[in-house]
């Protein structure tokens, strides 16, 4: 279902899929995309193959386009105003359903780094998703700090983001955690992005239990 949020720098578009009814979601996940300047928005294949994956295990999942990117007001502003965008979104996901206690912030690259630092510091989320996060480049502080639940997807060879470097951040989190790493998937999963969608469901099949 195509829906509009109301952002701080305007009108953004999004994309709210859930199981079919009368079924309750057992969770709602608000999922973010790539950077702006290079293209990304909720369309992305990865975005959408992780959304597909979390409706399948009954999620209800709300995607949409940061401002400046698709439909949506505003202008990219590298950091802070997407934050508030996220925000925004997850106002406007726990609105739609204010009897689910699992709430989930993911992200995919750039949208990694968005949810998982948002997702970290909000109270109402519960579990955080980042695909290909881009650890060298961002300030990833409050993730190292969570407590929550993280899940981690990751091509084996991401040649923007390396492997290694998300390994050493990894091995640094407090638990729970879990990671999947893809075999021979670069940054942008090309030919993988269905893996993509595989280990969401791996991940979050039986989560929370």
């Amino acid at each position: 279902m195509i829906v509009e949020l109301d952002g701080p720098a305007g009108r953004l578009e999004g994309l709210l899929e859930g199981p079919e009814a009368p079924a309750r979601p057992r969770a709602v996940v608000v999922l973010a995309h790539p950077h702006t300047a290079h293209g990304g928005t909720m369309h992305n294949k990865v975005v959408y193959q992780a959304a597909k994956a979390l409706v399948r295990t009954g999620c209800a999942v709300l995607r949409f386009n940061f401002r400046g990117a698709g439909g949506s007001a505003g202008a990219f502003d590298a950091g802070p105003g997407e934050m508030s965008d996220f925000r925004a979104a997850l106002d406007f996901a726990t609105a739609r359903h204010p009897d689910l206690t699992d709430v989930w912030a993911g992200g995919f690259s750039f949208g990694g780094w968005v949810a998982l630092t948002v997702g970290a510091a909000d109270d109402r989320v519960t579990a955080l998703i980042g695909i290909a996060p881009p650890i060298a480049r961002y300030d990833f502080s409050a993730v190292r700090q969570s407590i929550k639940p993280k899940f981690f997807i990751q091509g084996e060879r991401d040649e923007i983001f390396p492997l290694g470097d998300l390994r050493r951040f990894y091995a640094g989190l407090q638990e729970p955690k879990e990671l999947i790493v893809i075999d021979a998937a670069d940054h942008l999963f090309d030919g993988k992005a269905l893996d993509v969608g595989d280990a969401i469901e791996d991940l979050l099949q039986d989560f929370p239990s």
